[in-house]
């Protein structure tokens, strides 16, 4: 795996070494103005994700934009999930009346057996409720909310946006362009409509649309003005601080059905941050492309458990040196917009001492121009404090 590029030593010392008070003052961004706050599903930290409530609090804690990801129901309809599947978060799979509905299906590759979206009608879909996706949050909202369209989300951003003063964008994600293609359920043109007519047409309008896949992005370059954002994942992260890259998550689809060998870390280099500017206005690579933490390896060969709780994770990891990404995007003009930040303690690395702010602190001192978070008012606090 190619390795980034590594910022001045001098840089090292003041995200890693000093004390994390230290980081109050960001680099600067893109535009010179302060970094975007996106909430992640909404408020999807608090209430179960992709719901008009979990928009609605996100909203209220101050998010600059809400994030929609969309797929296509079996009639054509674009909802909100953040993948086909279905049963990750919704009661899908307590319902007898759709018990047969459980297929397999490729997805990216990959055998998947689930409930897909695209065998259900819109009607069908609204006779299910949201749950909470993670079983450490509070699962006390499970039940109560829909699935919302599309449509809904553009009707809510504009209403809370009449309602509070201020301008609320809309960050949608194209899920699995591959997959809803092959299914003749393509939607980049039905997303553009969709858009336009709601008067959201330029690239000052509060809209940027992001995708892991190149292709649908370069199709939508030929078709609009609006702000473009090439997603970056990965499989997981090394014990030094690395990401990993297995598929599905070591490229885009489109690039694997292509035959194309080039990674996501490829594309991070600079030469692939200069193509990826010829088609995007963004970048959104997952945080640990951009500042990522290790592991303390004993004598014995194996990972410390640095606060002494009888688990391996987030807490027994300490940052190391960033690497130059946010530099390399800036320099060729594409914007930074780094994912998911989330506020328990057990997913910071040990650096952070339990505080989420200092993570979102660290993170804007690279001079990153927005992020995503599932704690929306802590990433506003962060920022607001900087």
């Amino acid at each position: 795996m190619t390795r980034s590029f590594l910022l001045s030593t001098s840089l090292f010392a003041v995200v890693a070494l000093q004390p994390l008070t230290a980081l109050a003052q960001p680099a600067p961004t893109l535009s010179g103005q302060k970094p975007l706050v996106v909430a992640h599903r909404g408020a999807s930290g608090y209430l179960p994700e992709h719901t008009l409530e979990g928009y609605k609090l996100a909203i209220e804690q101050g998010a600059d934009f809400i994030e929609p990801d969309l797929v296509s129901t079996k009639d054509g309809v674009l909802i909100v999930r953040h993948e086909p599947m279905l049963s990750g978060t919704t009661d899908v799979a307590a319902r007898p009346e759709f018990a047969n509905r459980k297929i397999t299906r490729k997805v990216d590759g990959i055998d998947t057996a689930d409930w897909f979206a695209n065998d259900f009608t819109l009607a069908e879909i609204k006779t299910l409720k949201a749950k909470q996706a993670f079983a450490d949050r509070d699962q006390s909202h499970n039940g109560k909310y829909a699935i919302p369209t599309f449509q809904e989300v553009i009707d809510l951003a504009k209403a809370e946006s009449a309602r509070t003063g201020r301008t609320i964008g809309i960050y949608p994600e194209t899920k699995h362009p591959t997959y809803h293609a092959a299914l003749g359920l393509a939607f980049e043109d039905k997303l553009l409509d969709m858009l336009k007519a709601a008067g959201w047409t330029e690239k000052t309008s509060p809209v940027f649309i992001q995708s892991f896949e190149t292709a649908n992005l370069k199709y939508l370059r030929g078709k609009t003005q609006l702000r473009l954002v090439q997603l970056v994942d990965g499989d997981g992260v090394d014990k030094d601080g690395k990401v990993t890259l297995e598929a599905p998550f070591d490229r885009p689809y489109d690039f694997a059905v292509l035959g194309d060998k080039r990674t996501f870390q490829d594309m991070l280099s600079p030469e692939g941050l200069k193509e990826i500017a010829t088609y995007a206005d963004g970048v959104g690579p997952w945080k640990p492309y951009l500042m990522g933490a290790k592991q303390t390896i004993g004598a014995d060969g194996k990972p410390q458990d640095l606060n002494g709780d009888g688990a391996i994770d987030e807490r027994d990891r300490t940052l190391i040196a960033p690497t130059s990404v946010v530099k390399d995007a800036h320099a060729v003009g594409l914007l930074v917009h780094s994912w998911t930040f989330r506020s328990e303690p057990k997913r910071l690395a040990s650096t952070y001492k339990g505080d989420a702010g200092a993570e979102y602190k660290a993170f804007f001192a690279l001079g990153i121009d927005g992020l995503f978070s599932d704690f929306p008012d802590q990433a506003v606090k962060a920022r607001n404090a900087q």
